[in-house]
């Protein structure tokens, strides 16, 4: 059977950027792709709730992070079956072009298995990552999804 599809993509992305993983989830399909994002998107879009304190429950309940702890997993494994990532990076906290510590480590992943680094938008220059960014030597996308190959 030959695959219908490009590539795998698998979204990386803070929680709070994910009803814009939703758009651009849409987006990739249209250049056919097949889009794995992190498992809690699908339950905001079953939820219509974006809020990430409804599903961030380890900060207030630390016996939680069980379930931090299996998303994280869940998500590494997404990064070992697709083709590339891409980081959705947007404005966060007055930052620029954010990348927080969980979509670091999911960089990382794909890093070491060799897998091509996407980020959607300009790495913010005062990130604490910043040399760990470029680092992995990803593909700035500049906000064009066509880049992807």
């Amino acid at each position: 059977m030959v695959n219908k599809y490009k590539k795998i993509i698998v979204i990386c992305s803070s929680a709070s950027f994910y009803s814009q993983v939703v758009e651009v989830q849409k987006q990739l399909k249209n250049l056919n792709f097949k889009v794995i994002v992190p498992l809690i998107v699908n339950k905001m879009v079953k939820s219509n709730d974006f809020k990430v304190e409804t599903y961030k429950t380890w900060m207030e309940r630390p016996e939680d992070y069980k379930r931090k702890a299996y998303l994280t997993k869940k998500h590494f494994n997404e990064v070992k079956k697709g083709d590339v990532i891409l980081v959705l990076n947007y404005k966060k906290n007055g930052k620029n072009g954010y990348i927080g510590g969980a979509v670091l480590s999911e960089m990382a992943v794909a890093f070491f298995l060799k897998k091509p680094i996407y980020i959607l938008n300009p790495i913010d220059e005062s990130s604490s990552f910043k040399e760990e960014l470029y680092g992995m030597f990803p593909i700035i996308l500049k906000g064009d999804l066509s880049k992807i190959k």
